[in-house]
């Protein structure tokens, strides 16, 4: 690190001079829950596995906690701030709290779920403190959208970072799993308390790390096996025959469709993985 790359991290105190300043109070409706120690976004850099030449997309960076650890370690943060008040003022903590580093940071406000394309070179990492109730939608946009981001490590509520992390088979595995697999390997980074956050929300957070990979099938068809996946997890009670029944024309048909995909009709969702899932609308272009 040269002199001058470093940063004044934001504690409890900081955090909340800030928000009396811009008389801003955490919206539920947007998620907002703010990481207040140090520690925490310390880690959260450390276990991103970034490079000096990474470019981050940072979603949500709220007071610029997480933003003020990332500078240091990678070569430029844009950072997606959907409440233009908050958004204004993160270029403002940066360069008073990482004067030597503000060049590197550019802060888009946008809608994360909306934003088509970023200003300037495309990231090659996403890091951030997802919004609880937007998480996975946030994502899975964001992967769809940015296909220059190649690795990453979000955190989001500890009940979904199983979900996104889970294995064919498994209790919670289910459409947040087989959707981000269509993208990436993913894998639990480990737990974060809710102690962190302020306000401090009622469940404990995870954090995931995932690296893409090449999906199973074309790009062209990634609409087209979402919507299988879909229909397989609306009824998980369901057979695969009769849950994806109306998906096929009939019973019948997704029998023939499913035996042709080399799956057992009489499976459910749970048991796929996303590369079955690919078969299958395969096996369904055949059949036709």
């Amino acid at each position: 690190m040269k002199a001058g790359d470093e940063a004044a991290l934001l504690g409890p105190a900081a955090v909340r001079e800030i928000a009396a300043r811009l008389g801003v109070r955490p919206a539920k409706r947007l998620g907002q829950n703010f990481v207040v120690d140090p520690g925490t976004v310390r880690r959260i850099v450390t276990l991103a596995d970034l490079r000096p030449d990474d470019v981050v997309l940072e979603v949500g960076p709220g007071f610029g906690s997480l933003t003020l650890a990332l500078l240091p370690a990678v070569r430029r943060v844009v950072a997606v701030e959907v409440d233009p008040v908050l958004a204004a003022e993160l270029p403002r903590t940066v360069a008073a709290r990482a004067p030597g580093l503000a060049g590197r940071i550019e802060v888009v406000t946008a809608d994360a779920a909306k934003v088509a394309s970023l200003p300037g070179e495309p990231p090659s990492a996403l890091v951030a403190n997802l919004p609880y109730n937007v998480a996975v939608p946030v994502l899975l946009h964001l992967l769809a959208a940015v296909p220059s981001l190649a690795h990453g490590l979000v955190m989001v509520q500890a009940e979904v970072a199983a979900r996104m992390t889970a294995s064919p088979g498994g209790r919670v595995y289910g459409v947040p799993s087989v959707k981000l697999a269509w993208f990436a390997t993913a894998r639990s980074a480990g737990a974060v308390s809710r102690t962190v956050f302020w306000p401090v929300p009622n469940v404990d957070s995870g954090l995931v790390a995932f690296a893409r990979r090449p999906p199973p099938a074309d790009e062209a068809r990634r609409e087209r096996v979402f919507a299988v996946v879909d229909a397989a997890f609306s009824q998980r009670r369901k057979t695969l025959r009769a849950a994806l029944a109306r998906w096929a024309g009939s019973a019948e048909q997704a029998e023939r469709i499913l035996r042709a995909a080399g799956v057992d009709p009489g499976a459910r969702g749970e048991s796929l993985t996303v590369a079955d899932f690919a078969r299958i609308v395969g096996a369904r272009a055949e059949h036709r």
